[in-house]
């Protein structure tokens, strides 16, 4: 059973999600400001996902997922009722894994949920090179000259996903459906976002991220 943290200051909201998602097999631990989610997010053992609310009291939304971020790569979903392009850029950028907008069905956000921890947890292959880069399947992790490099959830589905489609450009849209899930209603400037953050985690090897002008982008290793 997947344990879930819920941080949310409005009651309402949290008896709603928390009901779908204990309907779902979902275990939940529910915090009512940011404070306390941190509180029990380092307490609680095993939590396997984070929904935040953006605006809660004590601390936001942001500072709870910039702090969680420093010691975990657990999938991160934001909830906000601010719909704000910046918002949503804002919230990729820190480490968040999905940005729903209030109000939303909570039918729509437990298939998020499955989706997310499905990707999570899908891909057990063995260990590939690329290069300097070697990706280790069994345990998502992913290395550079035998150093770790610290990807969030998303950003480690993304680099597979371009390390299973090695040489073929790929569009934006492409990416977004396939790394997001084919129900994602997002902006494909989504990808580009994780595109950058991938990259500047990469560091030299960031160049096997190409841009393809006019389409999206190639992953292409030194053989």
């Amino acid at each position: 059973m997947v344990k879930i943290l819920l941080a949310d200051d409005e009651p309402r909201m949290r008896r709603l999600v928390s009901d779908f998602l204990k309907r779902e097999g979902y275990e939940l631990v529910e915090a009512e400001d940011g404070q306390q989610a941190l509180d029990l997010f380092f307490s609680e053992k095993g939590i396997g996902l984070v929904i935040l609310d953006v605006m809660m009291p004590r601390l936001d939304g942001w500072v709870v997922c910039r702090e969680i971020r420093k010691a975990s790569n657990v999938p991160v979903i934001m909830l906000t009722a601010r719909g704000e392009e910046s918002d949503e850029l804002f919230g990729l950028d820190i480490g968040a894994d999905e940005y729903i907008t209030k109000p939303f069905s909570p039918m729509i956000l437990v298939a998020r949920v499955k989706a997310i921890l499905r990707r999570a947890g899908g891909d057990t292959r063995r260990t590939r090179r690329f290069g300097r880069l070697e990706i280790d399947g069994a345990r998502h992790l992913a290395s550079i000259d035998g150093e770790r490099v610290y990807l969030s959830p998303k950003e480690y589905e993304l680099l597979v996903y371009f390390a299973d489609n090695e040489g073929m450009a790929l569009s934006r849209e492409r990416i977004l459906s396939s790394v997001w899930d084919y129900d994602y209603f997002g902006d494909i400037r989504t990808v580009d976002t994780h595109v950058k953050r991938l990259r500047a985690k990469l560091g030299d090897a960031a160049e096997y991220i190409q841009t393809v002008r006019s389409v999206g982008y190639r992953f292409e290793a030194p053989k």
